[in-house]
């Protein structure tokens, strides 16, 4: 699955566009307002961003994963809610569905995922269970030709948008074997959702918690329509979302680094600009380096993922895209820092976007399993 180049070409030529023309400049209203524009999201849609990773037999447009990760790159480059307002859509809320879910699944509810006109979200975690993904409590009682879904889901990315989740629910004994997949629409019947979280950064985001109370699911919107595959489903998309997420924190690097540019060849001090001072230059170059570093790593990962079986969780590629996300994600994380200490006293200002970067990519090291989370799965292949 990928765009032929000369098209990819046009359509990233496209993005950086928008990206630059449109949504930079709504930055500030968007930080202000703690919202997106309606006329952005229209834009959004309009410019198929909403269906980047789903086959074009289902109304997407079925870029690979190497040229969504180029993707992302772009749309990392501007405020992240932005990217967060699609990124369900493209990886973790619709990518169980296309890789494990079955054709009726798949026809009735990725095109409408593609187009944007359906915003999905992923239901994983809940109060007491985060990294420990596999001890999650929320349980589904069969009950005839349905199940009983009740429990809480926390920090659910775009939960006030949706119209559907992907929600991991317990159908079976204990751990990871008793963990179904299903798609939940939202408008059902003892489903709920709580007070929008107020976050550090990334505002303009939408997350919060969602109650299930005896919701009545059909045992048809298990994904897949076989109990007890819900983990394995979750693990796969993960893959996926984690080099997304990596793409994401490159973009942001390579902005930051730009603003600090910026700002060093402006600002004076000692009657020369600060930029032509070594000490500013080495913190520049250990950004770029390490902006390098990882991109470059983003790149060949994802080449690897691409060269694997679609829907097959290849252990070794798995390893490697957490590799990619620990790195890039702490990476970033000091990129930002430099930045804010390049501008200085400015850069605790909020009138310079170096201050809100800095809060945004914190979140990058926590969502789609923490660095630690990483290290673990990084340490735990390399020793068997």
């Amino acid at each position: 699955m990928a765009l032929d180049q000369e098209t990819f070409e046009l359509l990233k030529a496209s993005v950086q566009r928008f990206v630059q023309e449109r949504l930079v400049p709504a930055e500030d209203q968007v930080e202000e307002n703690d919202e997106v524009p309606e006329d952005i999201v229209a834009d959004i849609k309009e410019l198929g961003l909403f269906g980047l990773s789903i086959p074009e037999e289902y109304g997407g447009i079925g870029l690979s994963m190497e040229q969504e990760c180029q993707v992302a790159f772009e749309l990392g480059q501007t405020a992240l809610a932005f990217r967060s307002l699609v990124g369900t859509n493209i990886g973790i809320g619709s990518q169980g569905i296309l890789m494990d879910g079955t054709a009726e699944q798949k026809a009735e509810y990725l095109p409408r995922i593609a187009s944007g006109d359906l915003i999905i979200s992923f239901a994983l975690t809940e109060p007491d269970a985060g990294s420990d993904a596999a001890s999650l409590k929320t349980r589904a009682v069969a009950d005839g030709d349905d199940f009983l879904i009740t429990g809480t889901k926390r920090f659910i990315t775009n939960a006030p948008r949706a119209g559907a989740f992907t929600l991991m629910a317990r159908t079976g004994g204990p751990g990871a074997g008793g963990i179904s997949a299903f798609i939940v629409p939202a408008g059902l019947p003892g489903l709920s959702l709580g007070k929008p979280d107020k976050k550090m950064g990334q505002r303009g985001t939408r997350t919060c918690d969602v109650n299930l109370d005896e919701v009545r699911v059909p045992a048809a919107n298990i994904i897949g329509g076989e109990p007890g595959k819900g983990f394995k489903t979750a693990m796969k998309v993960l893959d996926r979302g984690r080099l997304h997420i990596s793409a994401i924190a490159c973009g942001m690097a390579q902005r930051i680094l730009r603003e600090s540019i910026d700002y060093a060849q402006q600002r004076k001090q000692f009657g020369q600009r600060i930029g032509d001072f070594q000490l500013i230059q080495a913190m520049l170059a250990d950004s770029q380096a390490e902006l390098l570093a990882g991109w470059s790593m983003v790149q060949e990962v994802a080449r690897r993922y691409d060269a694997k079986p679609f829907g097959v969780h290849d252990p070794e590629v798995s390893m490697q895209a957490s590799c990619a996300k620990l790195f890039t994600t702490e990476m970033v994380g000091r990129v930002a820092d430099r930045g804010v200490q390049i501008h200085g006293g400015s850069g605790y200002i909020n009138e310079f976007k170096v201050e809100r970067f800095y809060r945004d990519v914190r979140l990058l090291r926590l969502y789609e399993g923490t660095t630690q989370i990483q290290q673990l799965v990084i340490g735990k292949h390399l020793m068997k």
